[in-house]
């Protein structure tokens, strides 16, 4: 789907992105060009942030069991 329309940016280019380290609206802005013309994109690009970085630290966490020995 496109966040922002102005620059034609996508949400998968915007998890992309965070995934390499762009993790503030500051750093897509340098990265992607999005929220740099009506910032209209600019809540939904937080909400993304957030949810791809929540998902990458529930992916990194240690698993929540044990193996067990038969």
């Amino acid at each position: 789907m496109y966040v922002c329309v102005c620059k034609g940016i996508t949400d998968h280019q915007i998890k992309d992105a965070v995934y390499a380290g762009a993790t503030t609206v500051g750093k897509l802005r340098k990265a992607l060009g999005v929220a740099s013309q009506c910032g209209k994109c600019t809540c939904l690009t937080r909400e993304l942030i957030d949810e791809t970085l929540q998902t990458t630290q529930h992916a990194d966490a240690e698993p929540l069991y044990y193996a067990v020995a038969v």
